[in-house]
């Protein structure tokens, strides 16, 4: 809440979440990742990083940016999950039909500036030419990171947002 009071537009997802308050059973928890797990994917609202894995909150830190790209604030994450938070495997999910991966830079950039009517120059967009080598690119970073360390396990998947199948490609 601020200093003027609730910003109108949010009452549906401020009932909502009363809704959830009145079973919350997540109280108490310790931020530990419970299965050993850390996930960066996608911001894409198709994507639910826990349900695909069959796991529950307090199993797993996710992380999630642009086109499931590993980045400066993605990799801190990890680290920190590695070294505070129990973070033994580490799974890079891009997935398929990504926005990130349909259209180049200038293209992005225009689309943005159409929609809001402002330039997008000062906008870093990471577009992803090769979705594939931009995956092996990403995994490769995490395991040559000199705080991860050779014991946590780090793989590449895809994840195909049209039948819910992840495949490991790294």
């Amino acid at each position: 809440m601020s200093a003027e009071g609730p910003v109108p537009g949010f009452e549906d997802l401020l009932a909502a979440n009363a809704d959830y308050a009145k079973n919350f059973s997540y109280g108490g928890f310790d931020g530990i990742a419970h299965a050993g797990v850390g996930v960066v994917t996608c911001m894409d609202s198709r994507i639910p990083p826990l349900e695909l894995l069959g796991l529950k909150p307090g199993d797993a830190k996710v992380l999630r940016s642009a086109g499931g790209r590993v980045t400066e604030l993605t990799m801190t994450g990890l680290v920190l999950g590695v070294h505070l938070l129990g973070v033994r495997r580490i799974m890079v999910i891009p997935h398929t039909r990504c926005a990130m991966a349909s259209m180049t830079e200038d293209q992005m950039r225009e689309k943005v500036e159409r929609a809001s009517g402002l330039p997008a120059a000062y906008l870093t967009l990471n577009v992803i030419p090769d979705q594939l080598e931009a995956l092996r690119h990403d995994v490769a970073a995490v395991r040559e990171h000199p705080l991860i360390g050779d014991d946590v396990l780090v793989g590449g998947f895809m994840y195909d947002v049209d039948d819910g199948h992840l495949t490991q490609i790294v």
